[in-house]
């Protein structure tokens, strides 16, 4: 299956959403809001620890189907940045398995993964 990719995901988020099959994050990273821009409830997201950079075929992760998604931005003080909102995306999760990444290309501006999913003790995720 091709899923979009939300790479560089927290490992304890990661643990979270395997020992509870639901879970909310909240994304900041611009890479990871642009995709989820683009996505809606009920659609599939393959979810990774390691960065962009470094997702290459065999890259584990878990696939999880988005059951809600918000869009909201948030003001923050101006001593701490340059600007004065940032955008952030809460998206609840329900985990649908496990994968590992068997090919990756950009489509329309965000990156894609074919996606094999897997059974528990394939896993060599930590």
């Amino acid at each position: 299956m091709e899923i979009p990719l939300l790479s560089g995901i927290a490992r304890r988020a990661l643990d979270s959403l395997m020992r509870n099959p639901y879970r909310t994050l909240e994304i900041r990273s611009a890479r990871n809001y642009l995709t989820l821009e683009r996505l809606h409830e009920g659609d599939l997201v393959f979810l990774t620890y390691e960065s962009l950079e470094d997702v290459t075929r065999g890259t584990e992760g878990i696939i999880a189907k988005i059951t809600r998604i918000e869009k909201m931005h948030q003001r923050i003080p101006w001593e701490e940045s340059d600007e004065r909102e940032i955008s952030i995306c809460r998206v609840q999760l329900k985990l649908v398995g496990l994968g590992r990444i068997m090919e990756v290309h950009e489509k329309e501006g965000i990156t894609v993964v074919k996606v094999r999913e897997m059974m528990h003790h394939e896993m060599t995720m930590g």
